[in-house]
């Protein structure tokens, strides 16, 4: 048997196969499938994670195969918006449709009970096959005068979870979605259907090609998905099993990289609902327990963040004022002089990425947070 992992040996193996312990010179559509897609609840989170992970990354680089349909802005893991390929979407829908159906019943209750969600769900799509990509308002709207005593919003949000849509993207928005932008059937925009034939088997080796190795209560927390120690346990012929230093068993596909402890992993600064921080079950191989809340608020909102020695050390805001953009660091601790400088570094040149109509630049490290 091999030796136990340690909690360094996790976090080197999860940043090699994230493109965070060297920025890689692919494109992005690769990217996207190799990180099993980008969260998007923020239009320009995708970008910023698209540029810390690629040597060169322009605007142009996501912004032209989302405008030519290889990538897609969709609801997709734990419910959320997501950047992924349009190849992944289509695959993977399928396995995602069960958690999709049972986030919606759990949130609406008998707020649904005005309404028959088949027959809801047929002229939604029909709405948008005659009117075209609508804004989500305008489709709740356009629900509300077939359906006027049911719950709108309840209606809107059976829509988002049980339909396949993709998000249109908007000619000339600075981050290729406004936040008006239309959706539409995915088969329309894509010209092809959803599987109907993958299971939660093809999910699982697309985030341990992203994520590994892990257990199977991880990859319940990055999809949504619930009951996938089945769904490893069938699959333990295709898969390694390893441990870690506590003992758990943890699962991962046989060819993936795990570069080992002493492998070097540079300062990266993250965007906000990075995936990479909120991906386990057991998120300790990325940051503290006791830093978690200060990365994720008590509404659910995820702060950009840093990573020194792989690990998240602190977050790091955007402002603009009188023409100057300045990118502040708020550390959880003292910076070592290195990691400060390259910090620096990096937050200058993020900062020229993320407002180029500034007059001016500037990088912060904030003291007594």
């Amino acid at each position: 048997m091999s030796a136990p992992l340690s909690l360094r040996a996790l976090n080197r193996a999860t940043l090699a196969r994230q493109h965070l312990l060297a920025r890689t010179t692919a494109d992005a559509v690769t990217v996207v499938h190799d990180v099993a897609g980008l969260q998007a609840q923020l239009a320009r989170p995708p970008f910023v994670g698209l540029w810390t992970r690629i040597a060169g990354f322009t605007r142009e680089g996501l912004t032209a195969p989302v405008h030519g349909r290889r990538l897609v802005r969709a609801t997709a893991m734990r419910g959320t918006l997501h950047v992924m390929t349009a190849a992944d979407y289509l695959a993977l829908r399928a396995p995602l449709a069960t958690m999709l159906a049972a986030g919606a019943a759990g949130v609406l209750g008998a707020r649904s009970d005005g309404f028959d969600a088949d027959r809801l769900l047929a002229e939604a799509r029909e709405i948008l096959h005659a009117r075209g990509p609508l804004p989500f308002d305008a489709l709740r709207d356009a629900l509300a005068a077939r359906w006027p005593d049911a719950d709108v919003r309840a209606m809107g949000y059976t829509v988002r979870m049980h339909l396949p849509l993709v998000q249109v993207p908007t000619d000339g928005a600075p981050w290729a979605w406004d936040g008006k932008a239309p959706f539409t059937p995915a088969d329309t925009w894509l010209g092809a259907s959803c599987a109907t034939d993958a299971g939660p088997a093809a999910l699982v080796r697309r985030y341990l090609a992203a994520f590994g190795p892990a257990t199977p209560a991880d990859a319940q927390a990055w999809s949504g998905l619930k009951g996938l120690r089945a769904t490893f346990d069938a699959m333990r012929d295709a898969l390694v099993t390893l441990r870690d230093d506590r003992g758990r068993e943890l699962f991962d596909l046989p060819d993936a990289p795990r570069p080992g402890e002493d492998a070097d992993a540079p300062v990266r600064l993250l965007p906000e609902f990075d995936n990479l921080v909120l991906a386990h079950h057991d998120r300790t191989r990325i940051v503290a327990d006791a830093q978690r809340p200060r990365i994720v608020s008590k509404n659910l909102q995820v702060a950009a963040t840093f990573l020194v020695d792989g690990m998240v050390a602190g977050t790091w805001t955007v402002a603009t004022a009188r023409g100057t953009a300045t990118l502040t660091l708020h550390p959880f601790a003292a910076l070592a002089p290195r990691a400060r400088r390259a910090l620096e570094a990096e937050g200058e040149a993020l900062v020229r990425f993320v407002e180029p109509e500034a007059r001016a630049h500037a990088v912060v490290v904030a003291t007594g947070d």
